[in-house]
């Protein structure tokens, strides 16, 4: 009977938490990739910015590798590939301002403030050396930025499914509002051939997308339009290469081929049989691609 007693809390405790992991399952995949930096031996810090206090995970040891994630996402995007690049760069990765623990929590999100914080994580931590930046999807435009209007904080930068110019619109939302829409979204994403999203995951994603970085960002449409870069991509001076998911259905390859053509001496190296997130949907040859790039000492063009 004791026994019983001891055990029923502990039952309802389990049962609570597997309820919380299938009504919120993005938050519990948040956790575990937060739980894989620290695996991967990346520490914890905060850095003070005019937008608030900044959450940044660093470790490894060799040249400094800044690795900016997507919109909605945090720096947990890139935990399944941290351990591997820790072994030969120093990585710092931000959960950039917005977005998972850094400031600001509410209000509208310009692009202006993600830029802003990213530069004082580079000053802070950059020991006065230009780092190289990796960006992917809204990384990949903030990282242009950076290298556009601050050039003596970049060595070079790393295009991951992303950059600064206007995207068409191909009927994707990255608002959905149903489940099927949301489905949607997803499957132009990824590969046809990478497993199916779970339908309570679809599900969380149409429950965050109504309060979350992306929504916030959509609040101020003109501050976004201020920071579209097909007029100064051409200002981009220093090494640039494109990193590119064939398989992406929202920033495709001919969007990968314009940022190209526009910034000079940049290059494309592609991934077959991925999408929008490589290093989340094909984390292996997403780092043997990207060592590549980082480590060819040559400048070419492999479009």
């Amino acid at each position: 009977m004791r026994a019983a007693y001891v055990l029923a809390p502990v039952a309802a405790a389990v049962a609570a938490c597997l309820v919380f992991a299938w009504y919120r399952p993005l938050t519990v995949l948040g956790w575990a990739s937060r739980i894989s930096l620290k695996r991967a031996r990346l520490t914890k810090h905060t850095a003070e910015t005019a937008a608030g206090r900044l959450v940044y995970w660093r470790g490894g040891s060799g040249p400094t590798l800044l690795l900016l994630h997507g919109a909605g996402h945090q720096a947990g995007s890139w935990a399944l590939v941290a351990a591997r690049l820790s072994e030969r760069y120093r990585l710092l990765i931000p959960d950039l301002p917005g977005h998972g623990g850094s400031d600001p929590r509410d209000g509208p999100l310009r692009l202006g403030t993600i830029l802003a914080g990213t530069v004082t994580l580079i000053e802070q931590e950059s020991g006065g050396k230009p780092v190289t930046v990796v960006g992917n999807s809204m990384g990949a435009w903030v990282a242009m930025l950076l290298a556009q209007r601050h050039p003596n904080l970049v060595h070079r930068i790393v295009l991951v499914n992303g950059g600064g110019f206007a995207w068409e619109d191909r009927g994707i939302s990255l608002m959905p509002r149903s489940r099927d829409e949301a489905r949607r979204t997803v499957e132009a994403l990824r590969d046809p051939a990478s497993p199916r999203v779970p339908p309570n995951v679809l599900d969380d994603i149409v429950r965050t997308a109504r309060s979350g970085p992306i929504a916030r960002m959509a609040q101020d449409p003109a501050d976004m339009a201020r920071h579209f870069m097909e007029g100064t991509a051409g200002q981009i001076t220093v090494a640039t290469d494109l990193l590119w998911g064939e398989s992406d259905r929202l920033l495709t390859m001919e969007y990968a081929r314009k940022l190209a053509a526009a910034i000079p001496s940049a290059r494309i190296t592609t991934i077959p049989r991925c999408g929008h997130v490589p290093q989340q949907e094909c984390p292996e040859r997403f780092v043997e691609s990207l060592i590549g790039v980082l480590e060819s000492g040559t400048r070419h063009d492999t479009r």
